[in-house]
């Protein structure tokens, strides 16, 4: 992976105003918490690898990205969110949706364009909302979500509710312009946008170090605003990083970045053989970094749970997930009357 600074440095991140170590998170946890970090990593896992097999039976359409190996970001991060808070996503937004509390038939559902999902079936893999878990995409065009979750940040910041926008972006996404005048009205206007990062180390074919000059979590350094790498194959990391960051940037300060490094296991979409890498790339990633077998580890050594306890687990989840890829099979598929709905709004 690439080389990563410590989320408690002391470097240069210091004089560009980043937040001191707040209260602190983790290592130390309860027993309970753990596991439900381990279910919820599991969840997302699990579904999507049958997402996976859907798409290979023809039951999904259009395109489907998979956010198989990247589960500790979102999962550490929705740990320390506040109920409220706003949370835009790029395409890769499966394991979004699942942190955020949405029903798993629901999000399937809308994956086989069914009319039980969450946009009617209209949206599929890339387009889902969820205006009650405070979930406003899934967004197919690169980077359009960095504007939106900026505009969500000043409706926040307008409306003093104390929340704030949480922006997930990849990180092929970092060299679109929107990105930049997105960071400089959040730095201009000192809005609660947080922007999450996830750098999985591959744009498309193309690899982050052959496309991108510098670190990614520098690039606010522009507009006076903080920025940390994270290891985002560690869960605790991740929460104890976003546990600081949510709170310097709740706190009134302004925006801030934080980079997330991070491994997708599968292609970038379901289409992508992934040649641009070798198979001992992936599998050492696999073998060495994997977030659900490094923390399943952690809870059988610290006592919590035995590894039956944690297959039992799984065995649960699939099971879940079971249900939901049969629910979103059956479930009735949109009228033709639903192609006119949802186009304008009355203002």
């Amino acid at each position: 992976m690439t080389e990563k600074r410590p989320v408690d440095s002391a470097d240069s991140a210091s004089k560009r105003g980043a937040p001191p170590p707040s209260r602190s998170v983790g290592p130390v946890m309860d027993s309970a918490l753990l596991l439900k970090l381990y279910s919820e990593m599991m969840l997302i896992r699990r579904f999507e690898e049958r997402a996976g097999q859907l798409y290979g039976m023809g039951l999904i359409g259009g395109f489907c990205h998979l956010y198989i190996g990247q589960e500790a970001v979102i999962t550490g991060m929705m740990s320390v969110a506040m109920a409220g808070d706003s949370i835009v996503a790029s395409y890769r937004c499966h394991g979004h949706m699942l942190a955020c509390g949405m029903d798993p038939n629901g999000v399937m559902a809308e994956l086989t364009g069914r009319a039980a999902g969450y946009s009617k079936g209209k949206g599929g893999s890339m387009h889902m909302f969820s205006q009650e878990k405070h979930f406003f995409g899934g967004h197919g065009i690169v980077g359009a979500q960095v504007p939106i979750a900026t505009g969500l940040g000043f409706a926040h910041k307008h409306k003093k509710d104390g929340f704030v926008a949480v922006c997930y972006l990849g990180d092929g996404a970092v060299n679109q312009g929107q990105v930049y005048e997105s960071l400089n009205m959040a730095a201009l206007w000192k809005l609660p946008v947080l922007y999450v990062i996830e750098n999985n180390k591959y744009g498309m074919g193309t690899s982050q170090e052959r496309a991108s000059a510098g670190a990614l979590h520098d690039r606010g350094d522009g507009y006076g605003i903080p920025g940390r790498a994270v290891d985002g194959m560690d869960v605790l990391a991740v929460r104890q990083a976003g546990s600081e960051a949510l709170d310097y940037v709740r706190g009134g300060n302004g925006p801030m970045i934080l980079e997330m490094m991070t491994y997708r296991y599968r292609g970038h979409s379901m289409s992508d053989p992934a040649k641009y890498r070798t198979r001992d790339e992936v599998d050492s990633m696999r073998k060495q970094h994997d977030p659900i077998d490094h923390l399943g580890a952690r809870i059988v050594e610290a006592g919590i749970a035995s590894e039956e306890a944690l297959k039992e687990i799984d065995r649960d989840i699939r099971a879940r997930v079971a249900a939901a890829a049969d629910f979103a099979t059956s479930a009735p598929e949109p009228e033709a009357s639903e192609l006119w709905t949802d186009i304008l709004v009355e203002a």
